[in-house]
């Protein structure tokens, strides 16, 4: 078998071109950990975060008397109540977080 000839040493030129390229290539690594860690630690920022949201309430809500409620739904942060009180329709937002009321609004036909 034939030994093959050792690589030559590289040039001053190319010594400083290949200590420019490690050094770029150290810079890349770091500002893509920098970047995994970022969004990494976002996620778990709205992980736990997203968990501290639920609140647990006991409120009542008074309705005139003769109220039926027709439909409730969540828009967003708030919680819409449709209710049907003596054949007049009317709709009561409440916030989703805290129950407060937050609207009204009624319907009445024209004469």
């Amino acid at each position: 078998m034939t030994e093959q000839p050792a690589p030559p040493e590289p040039t001053p030129e190319q010594a400083a071109l290949f200590a420019r390229v490690r050094r770029m290539m150290l810079i890349a690594g770091l500002t893509t950990a920098l970047a995994v860690a970022a969004v990494l630690i976002a996620i778990g920022y709205r992980l736990f975060r997203g968990s501290e949201s639920t609140v647990s309430t006991d409120t009542t809500a008074m309705l005139p008397r003769g109220a039926r409620i027709l439909s409730t739904a969540v828009a967003g942060d708030r919680l819409v109540v449709t209710l049907d009180i003596g054949g007049v329709t009317e709709i009561r937002t409440f916030d989703a977080r805290t129950l407060k009321p937050a609207g009204r609004l009624r319907f009445a036909n024209e004469p």
